[in-house]
């Protein structure tokens, strides 16, 4: 068990290492004041490191808080041989990183194709990146009315086609396009839409 004392973190290289390394240990054996030293340790790191790639300090939080869950739930997975405690989690960083990437890529893929599905003349227009950086598309699903939310939310979290939607539903094909294409253009409203500042500076 870690006790307080050692808990404060040193300053000496060779200290440093072996704080890490009680710390990884404290880690592997569920030991929650060590797994909060950690946190404290580098939680900072992995927040700044989602904030600059994901551009967004809200999906940032979440990212930060996968990480640390993952490396709690994963912690059996942590070999000090492959290298230090801190590299670990960067790596778990990385990962989390790109799937919250592909997440989003995914989402406003699923949003475009759906919204061009009536017109395949030409490609689809590539979202620009100030859209990214301004997406949340769980509080724009939550305000459609539910049968618009329930048909998107089946085709972006299960990827369900439209007549799968239809089949699954008992609507008419024809009903559920049209709340796809209701949904979607409300959607990107709602994207769309300048953030409206709060006054805080954040």
């Amino acid at each position: 068990m870690i006790t307080n004392t050692r808990l404060t973190a040193p300053t000496a290289p060779a200290e440093e290492t072996r704080y890490e390394e009680e710390l990884a240990r404290g880690l592997v054996a569920a030991d929650e004041e060590a797994f909060a030293a950690i946190y404290r340790r580098w939680g900072s790191l992995v927040h700044t490191m989602a904030t600059r790639l994901l551009g967004d300090t809200y999906e940032a939080e979440d990212v930060t808080q996968q990480v640390f869950l993952g490396a709690w739930h994963g912690r059996a997975g942590f070999r000090p041989e492959r290298g230090p405690l801190g590299a670990w989690l960067v790596g778990i960083t990385r990962r989390k990183i790109v799937d919250a990437l592909a997440a989003r890529t995914r989402r406003l893929t699923l949003i475009d194709s759906a919204g061009h599905d009536a017109d395949t003349t030409g490609p689809a227009e590539a979202a620009p990146d100030r859209v990214l950086d301004r997406v949340l598309l769980i509080d724009a699903l939550a305000q459609l009315p539910r049968p618009q939310r329930e048909v998107l939310c089946m085709a972006f979290y299960e990827d369900l086609t439209q007549a799968q939607i239809a089949e699954r539903t008992g609507m008419p094909l024809g009903t559920v396009k049209s709340h796809a294409r209701r949904g979607l253009h409300r959607l990107r409203q709602a994207i769309e839409q300048p953030p409206v500042p709060d006054g805080t500076g954040l």
